[in-house]
């Protein structure tokens, strides 16, 4: 990858045939047509892999975040062992927060604890802008797995400002988000402020991964789906848009996530994104209605369903497929996250399926 003298990271493989950029998953995003549907699973890295538990033994888990050895090896094992369609890169979503100054830990069972939560306009300024310099574990992480990739498309990510926000403030996950809703109820100004720093660190964050090489970003907002769609518009919508509008120049697709958001994937496709991910409480035909003829979908097979035996399995999967052509553009996914006690060998069962069921004829573009 090349970088022209605005600063916008040029990517040779937009030329190169074959490249990332001709992927299957890359021409789904950019709804242009796909040998077949192309299939990856968040949290396709993780605890349902025997080889990722071995290789995380004893390692933390933002040190093993800051390790570009450990973080490419973990990166490619789901490639390997499945034959998904894209790699997502191995991180946290509190990374970046962690390298703008803030005081946390991953806590095994538990997930990011802060150790000091926002309460006040001097808790937001102590959120320092981040460059590559603060990232450069990820930096030298994207480069690594681009090389080893070749013509696999590399994703990388970043939580929303929304998200972000709640666990500063909460100090940790949170069923209620009580205190984040009494800050943004209470004191909006504050929330604002607090919103707007976390998507200069978001788009800063991407922006590295983006001119490192990755093919595509996904924007998580975990917990949006706790909100009203007005409390969206008027809270959310705003930073979300500042993170997506400030990559639009990036030449990579754009990817937009969150869980329990049926009600938001209207608010969530105008914040700018070029896919919109949907979990597995609804339909993607009708999804796409809310989300408009615009944007492609991601999704959206229950995690829990692949516990469940091989020919219910495989009826949702035809389920799904035949609910995602009714949108410009589907990359198949689960709905949420790989979960821990998954079996392996079902997801890449998953991934021939997908592949099988949604072959077709060359010469298609």
């Amino acid at each position: 990858m090349t970088t022209d003298t605005t600063g916008t990271a040029a990517r040779d493989d937009e030329s190169r045939p074959g490249g990332p950029a001709d992927s299957p998953f890359v021409r789904a995003c950019r709804r242009r047509p796909v040998p077949h549907t192309p299939v990856w699973f968040m949290r396709q890295a993780g605890r349902s892999l025997p080889e990722y538990r071995e290789i995380r033994a004893n390692v933390a888990m933002l040190e093993s975040c800051r390790r570009p050895d450990l973080v490419t090896e973990i990166t490619l094992q789901p490639v390997r062992r499945h034959g998904v369609d894209a790699a997502i890169l191995f991180s946290d979503i509190v990374v970046p927060v962690a390298a703008a100054g803030v005081e946390l830990d991953i806590v095994p069972g538990t997930g990011p604890v802060v150790a000091e939560p926002v309460r006040g306009a001097a808790d937001v300024e102590r959120i320092r802008p981040i460059g590559r310099d603060d990232v450069g574990y990820v930096d030298e992480a994207v480069r690594m797995l681009v090389k080893e990739l070749g013509d696999t498309p590399l994703i990388g990510f970043a939580g929303a400002p929304f998200t972000l926000a709640s666990y500063l403030v909460e100090g940790g996950p949170s069923r209620t988000h009580a205190k984040t809703k009494a800050l943004m109820y209470g004191e909006p100004e504050l929330w604002h402020a607090l919103a707007g720093r976390l998507a200069e660190v978001t788009l800063a964050f991407l922006r590295v991964q983006i001119e490192a090489g990755v093919s595509a970003v996904q924007l998580f907002d975990s917990w949006a789906g706790a909100l009203s769609e007005a409390d969206y518009r008027r809270f959310v919508l705003p930073h979300s848009t500042a993170v997506l509008a400030g990559l639009a120049d990036a030449g990579v697709p754009r990817i937009h996530f969150g869980v329990g958001t049926g009600e938001l994937l209207g608010a969530m496709g105008e914040a700018g994104a070029d896919v919109v991910g949907v979990d597995w409480r609804t339909p993607l035909d009708v999804a796409t209605g809310r989300i408009g003829p615009d944007r492609a979908v991601q999704g959206n097979l229950d995690p829990c369903l692949l516990f469940a035996p091989w020919p219910v399995v495989e009826a949702e999967v035809r389920r799904i497929l035949a609910q995602g052509r009714a949108a410009p553009g589907h990359v198949f996914n689960l709905g949420h996250g790989v979960l821990p006690e998954t079996d392996p060998e079902v997801l890449t069962r998953v991934v021939a399926l997908v592949h099988e069921l949604s072959a077709r004829p060359a010469g298609l573009d």
